[in-house]
């Protein structure tokens, strides 16, 4: 027994607790084992770059490129950061899971593999064995990852803001260094995929120039969609920057645009991506045309929409079915095939009754009125008169007949129209019947998409143009010079010439504004950005009043008053016209007594409305908690600095309309 005595209590461990009733091994046995630093808390759940590099097996430059086409990016863990190490980067122990788990982690591997076997046959001098090799090397897609980084589609279509703008920026740099000529094919093709259908199915809503290029806002299926498309400017490449990083994000978001762009395209009744052969390409001096060339080739033709493949697979899947049933013979066969092109005759000889009866209605009213101004007029001018009424039915029946020519050949076309919502065909009709003729100065990459989206017709200075410099039905003419050439003098007098600012604005403010405001030479309005809300600044420019008045019918102040009054003075004479300014005078002076005493009674109310109002607030804050106190004054101080810039704001459109008038005068005196 020891040193133990009889009849006295047994002594505590040492790792016990003094005022605790167990020992160290009852305690153990009830409360658990004592945890290790690093395997629970957040140590075990955040691990650091160097930590998941050597779990995984892999280098650096792999760890990277597997983040990126996963989409894990580093966390920060809240509260403490594990292990008290400030300003490392920190992985969740799940993602790094997940990693381990990808098929492309061991293509990676396989490819490192293979790289070694291909330097293995190099050092040894063996050129040919190791071109032979480089047939076999290891290939990966990123289909999966699209699938379940993106389960809907709405997903990928809220996560193309990122892909558009790299595939637009990757389309306008050279290729050279790091940047081959296959990706900035790849991103020229995309970028013009991506035009085609924005054009064709009327999505962009918004559009703006800024220093850093060509902002846009696309509405497709409910979703918005905003990118930047680059100035058309040699781009100088920066050599800090890191290009293996971006060429992995283009790797996966080509990927993404693919899935994206097959689907909006065969929701249209077109194949992607579209057969776009060389003859094509070397007959249109850009993509963007060719692919809308194409584009509308395949919307027109039964044989590329996926909606005339659906038919066929049908119709051939219910013939098969009918022959092993015996229930189809060949007589219902041709039954049916005469019923259509019947079906199909009827149609055309309604279409030509029609515009026949339409004529026929025109010429008897032209009669009518021939009749009637017979009875009022010569035999010569009645003749003439004839000659212009007789007119009247012709421009009416080649409408009818290019209606109808319309509707044979576009067959498809109106499926695409019936897929587009209510906003799209409104801004369609904004600039439908209006043909633009772009000038070589003007970039006409942004500009053709603007216009055919809402609904234009664009020629360019080329031989792949559509529409000829002297052709007449071009309405408006963008020209991006000081002032016109003399080579312009020898075209049609019925265009008009305006700057490019003008369809950007037309587009934003949904309203064909007058052209006088963008004439060759004059000094442009500001180009105002659509996605300022002027209601929440609290403050509206002057233009973007003037056009809101437009749009209401209201007429803008001129100088047409004056004149009038100018006119009527010269009429009066000398003697009459000292009477009348005299009563004028007496009359102004009775008048402004009134107008001033009616103000200040204003002013008085006024000052005693805002004095109870002060006095409210003053109670207010009385009643208020220290928290709501402190609270509220923060939202007033944000408040007054806002009201600042607005006042600010306000104070230098003062001095800049007092400078116009004041030249306005200096101008009218000389």
């Amino acid at each position: 027994m020891g040193n133990r005595v009889k009849g006295r209590v047994k002594k505590k461990s040492i790792k016990a607790a003094s005022h605790s009733s167990m020992g160290s091994k009852r305690k153990l046995s009830r409360m658990g084992k004592k945890r290790k630093a690093g395997k629970a808390g957040l140590e075990a759940t955040f691990i650091g770059r160097s930590a998941c590099v050597k779990r995984l097996q892999i280098t650096l430059k792999d760890f990277r490129r597997l983040c990126i086409l996963k989409g894990i990016y580093p966390r920060e863990p809240r509260g403490r950061t594990p292990g008290n190490k400030k300003g490392q980067v920190y992985y969740h122990i799940k993602d790094v899971r997940a990693i381990a788990h990808e098929p492309i982690l061991e293509k990676f591997r396989e490819f490192r593999a293979f790289m070694k076997k291909v330097r293995k046959a190099a050092g040894r001098n063996e050129k040919d064995e190791a071109s032979r090799k480089e047939k076999y090397a290891p290939t990966y897609t990123l289909h999966h990852l699209v699938r379940e980084r993106y389960p809907r589609f709405g997903d990928a279509l809220n996560d193309l803001d990122d892909a558009l703008t790299l595939v637009y920026l990757f389309a306008a740099l050279p290729s050279e260094k790091r940047i081959k000529t296959t990706v900035t094919q790849k991103a020229k093709r995309l970028a013009a995929s991506w035009g085609a259908y924005c054009a064709t199915s009327s999505s962009v809503t918004k559009s703006f120039v800024s220093v850093k290029g060509v902002y846009f806002e696309a509405n497709i299926l409910g979703s918005t969609i905003r990118w930047i498309v680059p100035h058309s400017f040699t781009q100088n490449v920066p050599p800090d920057v890191d290009y293996r990083v971006m060429l992995t994000f283009f790797e996966f978001y080509e990927t993404l645009l693919g899935f994206v762009l097959f689907k909006l395209y065969s929701d249209m009744g077109v194949r992607y991506p579209l057969p776009i052969t060389s003859a094509d390409q070397s007959g249109f001096s850009s993509l963007l045309a060719a692919n809308l060339h194409v584009l509308s080739r395949e919307v027109r033709s039964a044989k590329g929409s996926v909606s005339s493949a659906v038919r066929e697979a049908v119709e051939n899947n219910e013939a098969e079915s009918a022959t092993n049933e015996g229930e189809v013979d060949e007589a219902d066969t041709k039954e049916k095939k005469d019923l259509e092109k019947k079906e199909a005759k009827a149609r055309a000889k309604k279409s030509r009754d029609l515009i026949k009866s339409v004529d026929v209605a025109l010429n008897r009213i032209a009669d009518d009125s021939d009749d009637d101004n017979e009875e009022d007029s010569d035999a010569d001018d009645d003749g003439e008169e004839g000659e212009g009424s007789a007119d009247l039915g012709a421009p009416l029946k080649a409408a009818l007949e290019s209606i109808t020519m319309e509707e044979q050949n576009t067959g498809s076309g109106t499926e695409i129209a019936s897929t587009m919502t209510d906003e799209a065909t409104k801004r369609r009709r904004l600039f439908a019947g209006l043909t633009f003729f772009i000038s070589r100065e003007v970039p006409r990459g942004y500009l053709e998409l603007i216009c055919l989206s809402y609904g234009g017709k664009v020629g360019w200075e080329g031989e792949d143009s559509p529409i000829s410099v002297k052709d007449a039905s071009i309405t408006h003419h963008i020209v991006d010079r000081p002032k016109l050439p003399s080579s312009y003098n020898g075209l049609p007098s019925s265009r008009e010439y305006v700057q490019p600012q003008w369809i950007l604005d037309c587009a934003n403010f949904h309203f064909l504004l007058p052209c006088a405001r963008y004439g060759i030479g004059t000094e442009l309005p500001p180009h105002l950005s659509p996605w300022v809300n002027d209601e929440e600044e609290g403050y509206k420019p002057a233009y973007a009043e003037e056009v809101e008045k437009m749009k209401n019918g209201e007429v803008l102040e001129d100088m047409d008053e004056v004149s009038d009054e100018n006119d009527e003075k010269e009429d009066i004479s000398p003697t009459e016209y000292k009477k009348e300014e005299e009563e004028d005078d007496d009359d102004e002076e009775g008048e402004e007594e009134e107008d001033e005493d009616e103000e200040e009674e204003k002013k008085r109310s006024k000052k005693r409305k805002n004095a109870e109002d002060e006095e409210a607030k003053e109670l207010a804050k009385v009643m208020m908690s220290k928290k709501a106190s402190r609270l509220y004054g923060r939202m007033q101080h944000g408040l007054a600095q806002k009201q600042a810039k607005v006042d600010e704001l306000h104070r230098r459109r003062k001095e800049i309309d007092s400078k116009k008038q004041s030249k306005k005068r200096k101008n009218s005196a000389e």
